[in-house]
């Protein structure tokens, strides 16, 4: 089956722009094969300074590979959505399995985007090293723990502490977290570890969205559901595609319009909401 093909630059602009003057940090998105290179590109169309956070040595130990490109060529596609090579996007590496990491790269990244981060796509995650409840041993659950809940909500902390020191009622705050479907009927028992890291993060949105109400920062999560992002190929491939009314799995591209709209002044009045991006895939 042909992939659907990433949005051209001249496809993603809007105007006017709903996010100009906004600035945004985006965790995992050292690919352009990724959910995370495909939020920060839809953000960059939308007008805001973006800072992409990547962790090279994670991708190149997994099939998929690292992009051939490096980070440079992921940070060219963003600043080419905007249409202009000379656009305030930022990159940076950061493994953040490290307790102290995530608050590094919030002040990284807030350095590099004049002091201020309005939106936060937490999207990073730790892929392979997990299985069955039979597989998996503490090791793994830490791991899991360690770089798919505690750095988001660390990430968060950090963030909220930047946000604390503007004006009052500062507009434009957003978090947005990504969960998976383990929360919706047959749940991953394949996937346990990170299913258990990534549940966490949909039962603490509300709780979340709630601290962070104050600070007129929205918070909500997105489960974008089984999205193509070059893990999987043959029969397999096939068979999930065909579980999607539509015939074809999600593209990057599926979910990244909701991430960068829930961005947006349009969503100011949603918070705290785990929202599924599944295209009707049928489980």
């Amino acid at each position: 089956m042909p992939k659907i093909p990433n949005p051209s630059p001249e496809s993603l602009r809007r105007d006017p722009l709903p996010l100009r003057d906004r600035t945004a940090l985006v965790t995992g998105a050292g690919r352009r094969g990724g959910i995370g290179y495909a939020a920060a590109r839809r953000l960059a169309a939308y007008g805001a300074s973006v800072y992409l956070h990547h962790h090279v040595p994670h991708d190149e130990s997994q099939p998929w590979g690292a992009d051939p490109g490096g980070p440079g060529a992921v940070a060219d596609g963003v600043r080419a959505a905007l249409g202009d090579p000379a656009a305030r996007v930022f990159h940076g590496p950061g493994d953040l399995s490290g307790a102290d990491a995530p608050a590094e790269l919030i002040a990284r990244a807030a350095e590099a985007l004049g002091g201020r981060i309005d939106i936060l796509i937490a999207n990073h995650a730790l892929s392979g090293r997990d299985g069955t409840l039979l597989d998996i041993d503490a090791e793994m659950l830490d791991a899991h723990w360690a770089v798919d809940t505690r750095s988001v909500i660390l990430l968060v902390r950090a963030y909220t502490r930047l946000r604390a020191g503007l004006p009052p009622r500062t507009p434009g705050g957003r978090v947005v977290m990504m969960t998976s479907g383990q929360d919706i009927a047959g749940g991953m028992p394949g996937e346990l570890a990170y299913a258990l890291a990534k549940g966490a993060l949909a039962s603490v949105t509300r709780s979340l969205s709630t601290t962070l109400a104050e600070l007129a920062v929205t918070v909500n999560t997105v489960n974008p559901g089984p999205v193509d992002t070059d893990y999987l190929d043959g029969a397999a491939y096939q068979e999930v595609a065909e579980r999607f009314p539509a015939g074809r799995w999600g593209m990057p591209d599926d979910p990244a319009r909701l991430i960068a709209w829930l961005a947006t002044d349009e969503a100011q009045w949603i918070t705290g909401q785990v929202i599924s991006s599944e295209g009707g895939f049928r489980r």
